[in-house]
C-alpha cells in the first residue's frame, strides 16, 4: 500500500508542477500555492457537489432513494476513515500498513450493510402481505 500511496503521490506533484508553469508562467498570473490550493480545491469540491447533487436529486425520487443515499455517503466516509487509519499507521509505526486492512475493513461495511438491507426487505415484505391480507379481508366484509 506505501508504493501506492506513493505513487498516487508522485502523480499529484506532477500535476501541482504543471498547474504551476500553467498559472504562473503562461498565464502569468503569479499566484501563490496557497492562491491555487485555494481556487483549485474550490473547483475540484464545487464539481463534486454538482455531481453528488445530481445523484442525490435522482435517487431521492425512488422509495429507497434515501437509503441508497445514505449508503454513499457512508461508503465515501468509510474510504476516507480506513485509508486515514492506514497512512496514520505508516506514519506513526504503530501497526502494518496494508491495503488488504483497508479493502477487509469497507467490505466490513458492505457486509453489515447487506444484512440490514436484508432485514429491511424482510420486514417491508412482511407488512406488504399484511396490507395485502387486510385488504382481501375488507372485500369480504362488504
Amino acid at each position: 500500500m506505501k508504493e501506492g500511496i506513493l505513487f498516487l503521490v508522485e502523480i499529484m506533484n506532477n500535476l501541482h508542477d504543471i498547474l504551476i508553469v500553467i498559472i504562473n508562467d503562461i498565464l502569468g498570473l503569479q499566484m501563490t500555492d496557497k492562491d491555487m490550493h485555494f481556487w483549485i480545491m474550490g473547483f475540484i469540491g464545487m464539481v463534486t457537489f454538482a455531481a453528488v447533487y445530481m445523484i442525490s436529486k435522482w435517487l431521492s425520487q425512488f422509495s429507497i432513494g434515501i437509503h441508497l443515499i445514505a449508503f454513499l455517503y457512508t461508503l465515501t466516509f468509510m474510504f476516507v476513515l480506513v485509508f486515514a487509519i492506514e497512512i496514520q499507521q505508516a506514519i506513526t509505526s504503530r501497526g502494518n500498513m496494508e491495503f488488504a486492512d483497508a479493502i477487509v475493513g469497507l467490505w466490513g461495511y458492505i457486509a453489515l450493510f447487506l444484512v440490514y438491507a436484508g432485514i429491511m426487505v424482510f420486514f417491508i415484505l412482511v407488512k406488504s402481505l399484511f396490507k395485502k391480507g387486510k385488504n382481501k379481508k375488507d372485500e369480504l366484509d362488504v
